[in-house]
């Protein structure tokens, strides 16, 4: 569901630069087609690999419009702050009704679309409940995952659903997320360029758990890889983590030889020009873009 999620934000978002990044982040976590996801403030900051003050300023312009929803009466792991996708998850709903009635109907997203009830129950299985409070208490929650009025005190986090020794940043919601943790971390420093990177025992491991290896077969996968080394090949330097994230969604959307070129939701484009999906030129034009903005002053 993540997939649709994501490509609801390139096809459809008006969000740019940093914040358009911090949407796809989001929406790479989505579990089901209620587009909720709980994410932590650190990593939206290691998956965008922009500054912390860069995703504070786009999470804040973000809540502020309506393609992303602030669920303050809902926390996630270790108290992640739990996000939702408005427009996208009336959009989903949309096609589905339309796709009950006739499959071949064209969709387009309209402002009017009604946003489908959110179904608490349906969450908890991802890690995500309600917060206990006082009715009198107002939230003290904001979009950035920082409590407003933080105490003196450094109280223990409450438990909920299922947890790890590594805390919330290393349970991802969804298979094709990859684990955020200090392994993960640690290996996400390590600069290198496209050529020189190598598939780790995780991804690969990703890639075999979702289906990708079956899908493709040995011999598709590693025509998948050369060929994102060579879209990849004038992109410099970069972290590891960073070519780990890019190299799933590149295997995520590749087709096996021979199979046509088919698309998750209605009103898709034929690919660009030079091989490339019209998400993938996405991605380039916005990494491109990223790369020319100053971050000198930021953080």
């Amino acid at each position: 569901m993540s997939v649709d999620a994501r490509e609801w934000v390139w096809q459809h978002s008006a969000s740019r630069g940093i914040a358009r990044l911090v949407l796809l982040s989001i929406a790479d976590r989505v579990p089901d087609q209620q587009c909720v996801a709980w994410a932590s403030l650190t990593s939206l900051v290691e998956r965008t690999n922009a500054s912390r003050t860069a995703v504070r300023d786009a999470l804040r312009a973000l809540v502020a419009g309506d393609e992303l929803e602030l669920l303050d009466g809902y926390q996630g792991p270790l108290r992640a702050t739990v996000y939702r996708l408005p427009r996208a998850a009336a959009f989903l709903a949309k096609v589905d009704a339309a796709g009950q009635e006739d499959p071949d109907a064209h969709v387009e997203p309209s402002d009017a679309d009604p946003l489908p009830e959110l179904k608490p129950e349906r969450l908890q299985r991802y890690g995500i409940w309600p917060i206990k409070r006082a009715e009198s208490a107002p939230s003290q929650r904001n979009p950035t995952g920082a409590e407003s009025a933080p105490s003196r005190r450094n109280p223990t986090p409450r438990r909920h659903g299922i947890r790890t020794l590594e805390g919330a940043d290393s349970a991802p919601q969804n298979r094709s997320e990859p684990k955020v943790n200090r392994r993960y971390s640690s290996r996400a420093g390590t600069v290198t360029s496209a050529s020189e990177w190598k598939v780790d025992p995780e991804t690969h491991t990703w890639a075999r758990q979702q289906g990708h290896l079956d899908r493709l077969g040995e011999q598709g996968l590693r025509a998948a890889d050369a060929k994102w080394r060579a879209h990849r090949a004038d992109r410099g330097v970069k972290s590891a983590g960073v070519w780990a994230a890019d190299w799933r969604s590149w295997v995520a959307r590749e087709h096996p030889p021979g199979h046509p070129n088919l698309y998750a939701l209605p009103g898709k484009g034929p690919s660009q020009p030079g091989g490339m999906t019209r998400a993938e030129a996405h991605t380039a034009a916005l990494l491109a873009a990223l790369d020319d903005e100053p971050t000198a002053t930021e953080g």
